[in-house]
């Protein structure tokens, strides 16, 4: 199972994060890979991951209000589309990142982008 990205997964590295039963329908997880903050987001059994951080002003997002499929700032009130990363209101005009997210053995598997 996967979800839209813009990332090719053939060109990403896939980590295990957690067992799918650690993360119940309309929860979070925040982790993170390097330097990277992402949370994933598991609405209706379909999971979604993108960069922990408001492309308005760097601050963290994923504790942000969700409906439906917008992650909505903390802090200054911007949605953001979960499953493209999409800026969808001011203030914010930038995408954040988004990562594929799949299934695997009962596992949560994060997909990053390999640098070229």
């Amino acid at each position: 199972m996967f979800n839209y990205t813009p990332y090719d997964e053939s060109q990403c590295d896939f980590y295990e994060i957690a067992p799918v039963d650690e993360l119940p329908n309309g929860e979070r997880l925040f982790v993170e890979l390097g330097d990277m903050p992402i949370a994933i987001f598991n609405i209706a059994d379909d999971f979604y991951a993108i960069r922990d951080q408001c492309s308005h002003e760097d601050l963290e997002i994923g504790d942000g209000e969700v409906e439906g499929f917008e992650l909505i700032c903390p802090h200054h009130g911007a949605h953001f589309n979960l499953r493209t990363g999409e800026a969808l209101t001011l203030p914010a005009v930038d995408d954040i990142p988004v990562y594929p997210v799949r299934i695997k053995d009962g596992m949560i598997e994060l997909g990053v982008p390999r640098e070229s």
